[in-house]
């Protein structure tokens, strides 16, 4: 039987000045929707949350030291960052499903060149600047954006949660697939798995297809895009709030990338890296909602000073206390709890100053400054090793990195601007 397609009532206004807005073309099912972008997260950050595994044995086989592999990571979370408001406004031009799956297929392009890769410079191409494109098309930017034009506005804030929660679960999911392979197929032979893994999103992104709908996007504010950079440019708070967003960055790309060989350097077997890094995933899909309730209750500077305060806490602990079984699962636990949750809370100061006009755009240039942290975690992480032999004074600069960001954090204005609020 078919389905007859309705319009989606938003709310009842009184007569403006404005046209009246066209009704929206109705949508597939929601369920459906959030369902296919959870999925998709699920695989893209999945597998862009694994790639520490393969530094030990690429580097066992290919004997290019850990700053190669590092520097190739770090470059993938720099392509991401600054290619995101370009890919962003592809989305916004031809519809998130296109290019989702545009970016899929450069997933898997870039997935089969690391694993086909010869020299490190055909790995920084395929891993680097390929997978760094990829996961621009493929990530919560896009799949977000696209999610909010089929969630009418009063639900989006639960549905983002969903497809979130959804796509925190690829972490758990990809490490065993990914551990799982490497021991069966070798390194090679994982990457091709993965490439098989990243196909999947191809299809799931029909559910997202469709453009941003014209009328919908327009905001009450008549502020321009250059009057909207030139206010956040002369806002103290929105440059603090960046510079702690680079250390968040910096922090996870570090994490990610060198935990494994950390932990293997330090007598454990690969299994417990892996382990460690299925238990940040597992901590990681309530934090989002704990820290996310308690900003309600708190100013969300203070809650981010927290969580940055409390990184660098348990850093100084892998650090000082022997590295044991129960110190690296508790190092596993708490930093999972802070893991990704700054991300939404970032996001929500950003549209409580500014408003949601441009908040994509501006969003847009903070993930870009944490990407820019993700570029010299990963890249760092493997300089300071080659030269060391040891990533002790990585964890001390990381743990310091986090104090500044707490400091950084404490003093922002994060009250609405006056503008918004003569408007309410």
């Amino acid at each position: 039987m078919a389905l007859t397609r309705r319009p989606i009532v938003l709310s009842e206004s009184k007569p403006s000045g404005r046209p009246e807005p066209r009704p929206r073309k109705a949508a597939r099912l929601p369920l459906i929707v959030l369902a296919c972008a959870g999925l998709i997260l699920f695989i893209s950050i999945g597998t862009r949350q694994i790639f520490g595994l393969f530094l030990t044995p690429m580097d066992a086989d290919l004997g290019w030291g850990r700053e190669t592999f590092g520097f190739a990571i770090a470059m993938q979370n720099l392509v991401w960052g600054l290619s995101q408001p370009f890919v962003g406004a592809l989305a916004d031009r031809f519809g998130s499903g296109r290019v989702i799956a545009l970016g899929a297929a450069v997933y898997i392009l870039g997935l089969i060149g690391m694993a086909s890769t010869e020299s490190a410079v055909m790995f920084n191409l395929s891993g680097g600047l390929l997978v760094g494109l990829a996961l621009g098309g493929t990530g919560f930017a896009v799949v977000l954006g696209g999610v909010a034009r089929f969630v009418h506005p009063s639900r989006r804030g639960f549905a983002f949660s969903i497809v979130g929660t959804t796509g925190a679960l690829g972490q758990l999911a990809m490490i065993p697939l990914t551990h799982g392979a490497i021991d069966g197929f070798g390194w090679i032979g994982a990457f091709f798995v993965l490439a098989a893994t990243a196909s999947l999103i191809i299809p799931l992104a029909a559910a997202l297809r469709g453009r941003a709908d014209e009328d919908e996007a327009e905001q009450a504010s008549e502020q321009t895009f250059r009057e909207a950079l030139a206010e956040a440019r002369a806002h103290k708070g929105y440059w603090l709030l960046n510079a702690g967003f680079f250390v968040c960055g910096f922090h996870i790309a570090f994490i990610l990338t060198h935990l494994p060989a950390y932990i293997s350097d330090e007598g454990f077997s690969v299994d417990m890296g892996a382990l460690i890094l299925i238990v940040i995933g597992v901590f990681n899909i309530p934090s989002a909602l704990f820290f996310g309730k308690l900003s309600d209750h708190m100013k969300k500077r203070t809650v981010l000073s927290i969580m940055y305060l409390a990184r660098a806490a348990i850093m100084t602990m892998l650090v000082l206390l022997p590295t044991t079984q129960t110190t690296l699962l508790i190092f596993g636990a708490v930093m999972g709890l802070l893991w990704l949750a700054t991300i939404p809370i970032t996001n929500t100061i950003v549209a409580q100053v500014f408003g949601v006009k441009y908040v994509a755009t501006l969003f847009g240039i903070t993930w870009g400054v944490h990407q820019l942290g993700s570029f010299f975690g990963a890249w760092m992480g493997g300089l300071i090793f080659d030269l060391l032999g040891s990533y002790d004074l990585v964890w001390w600069f990381s743990a310091w990195m986090g104090i500044t960001a707490a400091l950084l954090h404490w003093p922002i204005d994060e009250r609405a601007l006056p503008r918004l609020a003569a408007a309410e």
